[in-house]
């Protein structure tokens, strides 16, 4: 259900391009949005930080960020014990996180 959502969302892909090395379990995903791509790496990931701030207080998706070492994105739990109901209630609120930040960057971008 996460593949279909990635493939149905134009800002979003998966972190591993070859479908060989993704892991089912942990499964990995960066922003690929040509505005969000031109952010810095400190400046993606507190992003993702303001992202996960967010879904966390919505009570959605909790401790779904990245690995230190990774690049910025979301690590999302897919195992045995994740129900795939609510995987698919994943995407919209990933979607409203990124529309929201998307929101709140054009009206810094106003501002300055």
């Amino acid at each position: 259900c996460i593949d279909r959502w990635v493939e149905q969302t134009p800002w979003i892909d998966w972190l591993a391009s070859d479908t060989a090395t993704r892991s089912p379990t942990s499964m990995c995903l960066q922003i690929i949005d040509p505005d969000f791509a031109q952010l810095s790496k400190p400046e993606q990931q507190a992003a993702i930080n303001l992202m996960l701030e967010w879904l966390e207080q919505e009570n959605c998706a909790l401790d779904i960020g990245n690995y230190r070492s990774a690049p910025p994105g979301f690590r999302i739990w897919g195992g045995a014990t994740a129900e795939t109901s609510d995987l698919e209630a994943l995407g919209p609120w990933l979607e409203w996180a990124f529309a929201n930040f998307q929101h709140a960057s054009q009206e810094q971008n106003r501002n300055d």
